[in-house]
């Protein structure tokens, strides 16, 4: 059909002949579909920047609220798959920790460190407390000096608290490690050089900081100063920086907690000498931290019927800290503030399922009462160990120095196939954070609240019933993957920032390892091999080797960081 055809059908329909039509379309008065309403280039700038502003307001903490509770959602997916009963726990392991890794690589936007010759200046520590206590203030004054873009001076350690150690960061830690490990993310140097020193009018300004400081209070408080003084150190400084920081701060936290602080040479060695008299004797062992030396008896407040002989001991020392209140026993161990005894952790152990021939390795330092009080847990678990039963003689050069001793029980709860904790203290929440971003390893926490009710009434029940109470307590204290959730307790403990999940199906290698690859004379040299190759028919070498293989590749890639970009 052709045009003329076309207006002659149509035209007649619409009652307009081809003159009207084009008076018409000269005018623009005729449409042949309603026109669309101009919008405004200011109302969708507007629109823009209210969606920016949501995106702004939830990309934070719901975000990731939102990713963990999606994760949960693809762990009911991996349990069908695989086959397993959410409700029935392994005691050994957690069945879906092999879906998680530990990942703290900085990100690509992340700066790199400022030099030091244009840093705002040197940041000085000096820590407070024990070995961990310490090491959290090492963790958070890395994190402070990029905050400030400051050049971090090696922390200083205390040796002033209730150990009375003298060690310095050297003694403990590889520092060269840590200088070298750090270099895309803060400056560190081993002192204020010289000449900089001689050029400064005052010496550095010392202040403290406020516990569970914010960034902004840094910035507000501290840069000033230490852009008028060049040098600013921070004293007792322990859990001084907030618990919530920007995700690739936490990352960084995870990078110096989990990688750069290495113990040196000497004490890793020792520490795995330990762990493999351990694995000769089983393939796989429970470490506990009984925490139960007089210091923390004294600090918890609690009473264990010693008389008046326990009250007047726990009272003097409990002078050391002028600050803290007067408390009712009954009323903490109500709450679950009491470490539990010996025998009371040794009961909840067989009361998991954990039989008499398992295989303990107790990290302490000096119990209180002695053999008397650790005899129960003996009777329950004869296959006892301690540092000093498995290193004998080796231990000597260590036993003047509380944080190095300490340093190796770290290494034995970190290697264990179980780790179980008897308080909430430094050392449980640092080891309960590494092994869950070491891929979830099973770490026990006593729910002491419960348990505590349960062992008065323990008399007035059978076996069967006590045990199963016990489990049924027990049910979020066991390490498990689903316990992790964005912004519970410390980060120290709950790194939720620094785990990720494996996509289904793949096998991806951790970046969790922060033991060197084994030379001449380290872990799996001659005279290890030769200890290996004599005793081969024991049980355990394979798990051995397994497991070291595993920290070579880990190693390769902590060293791979250190390359430049």
């Amino acid at each position: 059909m052709d045009v003329g055809k076309v207006k002659k059908c149509s035209l007649p329909r619409l009652s307009l002949s081809e003159n009207n039509l084009s008076v018409l379309h000269s005018e623009k008065q005729f449409y042949w579909r309603s026109p669309k309403k101009q919008i405004s280039w200011s109302f969708v700038c507007g629109l823009l920047l209210f969606a920016l502003g949501l995106v702004s307001l939830f990309t934070g903490h719901v975000a990731s609220d939102l990713e963990w509770y999606s994760q949960r959602l693809i762990n009911r997916r991996y349990s069908k798959l695989d086959g397993i009963d959410s409700a029935a726990i392994s005691i050994w392991k957690s069945r879906s920790s092999n879906f998680y890794y530990g990942c703290s690589n900085r990100g690509h936007h992340f700066p790199r460190a400022v030099r030091e010759r244009v840093s705002n200046g040197y940041l000085l520590i000096a820590t407070s407390g024990g070995l961990n206590q310490q090491r959290t203030g090492i963790t958070d004054a890395v994190v402070v000096a990029r905050i400030l873009n400051a050049t971090l001076v090696v922390p200083e350690l205390d040796h002033h608290s209730f150990w009375k150690d003298d060690s310095d960061f050297i003694s403990i830690f590889d520092v060269d490690w840590f200088i070298s490990s750090l270099a895309k993310d803060v400056t560190i140097v081993k002192r204020i050089p010289d000449k900089v020193m001689r050029s400064m009018e005052k010496p550095p300004y010392t202040m403290r900081v406020p516990r569970k400081s914010p960034p902004e209070y840094y910035l507000d408080q501290v840069l000033p100063t230490l852009l008028r003084r060049r040098a600013v150190q921070l004293t007792k400084f322990d859990y001084r920086l907030a618990n919530s920081l920007d995700y690739e701060l936490q990352k960084l936290r995870c990078r110096v907690n989990y990688h750069a602080l290495r113990f040196t040479k000497p004490i890793r060695e020792l520490g795995q000498k330990v762990v493999i008299r351990m694995w000769k004797m089983a393939k796989r062992f429970i470490a506990v931290h009984l925490r139960f030396e007089s210091d923390m008896l004294a600090f918890s407040g609690c009473y264990y019927g010693g008389g008046d002989k326990e009250r007047n001991e726990l009272s003097q020392i409990r002078k050391q800290w002028p600050t803290l209140p007067t408390l009712s026993p009954e009323e903490e161990r109500k709450r679950g503030k009491c470490p539990l005894t010996p025998h009371e952790v040794g009961l909840m152990l067989r009361a998991l399922g954990f039989g008499n021939d398992t295989y303990l390795y107790v990290a302490s330092g000096e119990i209180y009462g002695g053999e008397e009080t650790l005899q129960p847990l003996r009777d329950l678990f004869p296959n006892f160990y301690t540092k000093e039963m498995l290193a004998g003689e080796e231990l000597k050069p260590f036993l003047p120095f509380s944080s190095r001793l300490a340093a190796i029980d770290y290494i034995v709860c970190d290697e264990s196939d179980v780790f179980v904790t008897n308080n909430n203290g430094n050392m449980a929440k640092i080891l309960a954070g590494r092994r869950r971003y070491m891929g979830h390893k099973r770490t026990i926490r006593p729910n002491a609240k419960k348990l505590s009710a349960l062992f008065m009434a323990r008399e007035r029940m059978d076996w069967d019933t006590f045990a199963r109470k016990v489990r049924s307590c027990q049910k979020g204290f066991m390490g498990e993957p689903e316990e992790l959730r964005p912004g519970r307790g410390e980060f120290h403990e709950f790194p939720s920032s620094c785990i990720c999940r494996k996509p289904y199906g793949k096998n991806i290698v951790d970046n969790s390892s922060d033991l060197e690859p084994p030379g001449e004379d380290d872990v799996l040299g001659s005279d290890r091999e030769d200890e290996l190759d004599n005793n081969s028919d024991n049980r355990g070498n394979q798990h051995l080797l397994d497991r070291f293989s595993k920290e070579i590749v880990d190693e390769a890639r902590d060293i791979e960081e250190l390359l430049p970009d």
